[in-house]
């Protein structure tokens, strides 16, 4: 037990550092090619923060465990919206004023609905997971198309133009991603292993250890980007990791599983656990796209996302 401990903290840890620098070196070469800062932050640092999720996906589901897989994106995207955003919020009011982000959020919300759609028979196909797939490239051809060809001003310019590295040089840029890449896989598959003997010895479901443990670890890259970013005051930066993160996960991530080991999925998972993610995404989108001219989410929001998480998490171990 203890082994198992170890390698799922140490897995994480990993995970959370390689991720981090693959993100730096893919998003410093991407500068030093020219790319415009909101095209590699919509694209390069958005993906970049679900690598720890898409890892972790694939090592799963060639063990075969496609609902640590699934839970695993599931679980990510509530925490995001409840954990993340809700310690987030905490620390001060988050004011939404990017018209990109105005974009992005109904597109994650239709991505959700697209994806409960493909749960909602208990299967995950290849097909479906395909279809995923060519919906990802569909929205990443969109932001690139956003990012290249719109030339009004956009509140979040500002904020990502100080986020992407500057004076790296490509050598370094390009050993930072080969570190990521190298790192990303192996330290995906200790945190599997790991949680696969915690939840033996626990008697806990794979999807539970997917919606849990794996799942906040997973997130801690949101965490530690939303915090930052409220703390330079750059809100809209902060609740933009939330939804590119959430819409690469629903789309990318959770095409993995259907590609490499499509099949029956919970009963769980396609009830109780989408609909909360997309409960948690609604809840979202209302609050930052509602009508009025102050959109913020204030310290009461972030006590009620945390109720909100606490209750989730309860409710989900109550059931194993």
């Amino acid at each position: 037990m203890l082994v198992n401990i170890l390698m799922l903290i140490a897995g994480l840890a990993v995970l959370v550092w390689s991720a981090d620098k693959f993100v730096y070196g893919a998003a410093a070469f991407a500068r030093n090619l020219g790319l415009p800062p909101m095209l590699i932050g919509l694209t390069i640092v958005a993906m970049g923060s679900s690598a720890p999720e898409m890892f972790v996906a694939a090592t799963a589901s060639m063990d075969g465990m496609r609902d640590t897989a699934i839970g695993n994106v599931l679980g990510s995207n509530i925490a995001n919206i409840t954990l993340i955003l809700g310690l987030t919020a905490l620390l001060g009011a988050i004011s939404v004023g990017s018209q990109t982000l105005k974009r992005e959020i109904p597109l994650m919300l239709a991505a959700t609905v697209f994806a409960g759609y493909n749960l909602h028979d208990g299967l995950l196909t290849r097909t479906e997971g395909i279809l995923l797939a060519i919906l990802f490239v569909a929205v990443m051809g969109y932001f690139i198309w956003q990012a290249t060809g719109n030339k009004s001003p956009d509140a979040m310019d500002e904020e990502l133009e100080s986020e992407i590295p500057k004076n790296v040089p490509t050598f370094h840029a390009i050993i930072w991603i080969i570190v990521g890449i190298i790192l990303l896989p192996l330290s995906a598959g200790w945190m599997v292993d790991g949680a696969v003997g915690i939840a033996k010895f626990y008697g806990l479901s794979d999807l539970v250890i997917g919606l849990t443990i794996i799942a906040v670890g997973t997130s801690l890259p949101e965490l530690a980007a939303c915090i930052a970013g409220v703390l330079k005051k750059e809100d809209d930066l902060a609740i933009g990791n939330i939804v590119g993160s959430n819409l690469f996960n629903i789309l990318a991530v959770l095409a993995i599983p259907g590609l490499i080991a499509p099949g029956v999925i919970d009963a769980q998972a396609s009830g109780r656990d989408f609909y909360m993610a997309l409960g948690t995404s609604t809840a979202l989108a209302v609050l930052v796209l509602s009508t009025g001219a102050k959109k913020q989410l204030t310290r009461w929001h972030g006590v009620l996302l945390l109720v909100t998480f606490i209750a989730y998490q309860i409710a989900v171990f109550q059931s194993h």
